[in-house]
């Protein structure tokens, strides 16, 4: 049936359009397999170490990614799998990592490397009052990127999903998502500074941890008010 839908009386400026769509397509298919080997060629000569990741299990490939390993020379490049931690693609990782590098010595802490990004909390603070803690504007790519990458833990099933889900259940959701972008950023900054890697404890222990500190919590009022809390 394929075959017989391609019998017709097609017009000669029909078939020519066609050709040169076909021929551009290919030109271009080419022009991204050099631009692929020339990438590459830069990320080896950045490598600062040899060994090679573990395996993980793959997540869902994008269709405009290059052709060879990006996730062996991301690691390759700062030592640390930064894709380890649930949200962060390679993609995101090296959005990151092209805005501020490997190398973190530039920022005293992890205080100010938040607040470069723009996820901090803002300090409006006029007489000793706080007007706003709204989180300043940026422009900043690593910081739009990591937004993106606290939006897709909403369905995940990983101690940042729970955490992100926790937010947006207590706040209204860009703030949550700025929160939780400035969360990842913690965790990247500690990652490439510490070298250790990111071990994720799933959703489960955040949720046990929550409730144990609601529990202290609870406590602790019940104890100003002199009484004393009695488990069901």
């Amino acid at each position: 049936m394929s075959a017989y839908s391609l019998q017709g009386n097609w017009r000669e400026e029909h078939l020519f359009a066609l050709k040169q769509a076909v021929d551009l397509y290919d030109n271009y298919t080419e022009k991204l397999e050099e631009c692929d080997l020339k990438l590459e060629e830069m990320l080896q000569e950045l490598a600062k170490y040899s060994h090679e990741p573990q395996a993980i299990t793959r997540r869902s490939r994008n269709k405009n990614a290059p052709q060879f390993d990006l996730r062996l020379h991301l690691f390759r490049l700062c030592g640390v799998d930064l894709t380890r931690i649930d949200g962060i693609d390679v993609t995101t990782a090296f959005t990151v990592l092209s805005e501020v590098g490997a190398d973190m010595s530039r920022f005293k802490n992890v205080k100010h490397f938040t607040s470069w990004l723009g996820l901090c909390p803002g300090t409006k603070i006029s007489g000793g009052k706080v007007l706003s803690g709204k989180s300043k504007r940026t422009a900043n790519r690593a910081a739009q990127a990591l937004r993106l990458a606290a939006v897709n833990l909403r369905a995940s099933q990983s101690a940042l999903g729970a955490y992100y889900r926790r937010l947006c259940a207590r706040m209204d959701k860009p703030r949550a998502i700025t929160a939780c972008a400035h969360k990842l950023a913690r965790l990247i900054y500690a990652l490439l500074t510490k070298g250790e890697e990111f071990v994720d404890k799933g959703q489960q222990y955040y949720e046990e941890r929550y409730r144990q500190r609601v529990v202290n919590s609870l406590n602790k009022r019940a104890e100003q008010l002199g009484m004393k809390l009695v488990s069901a």
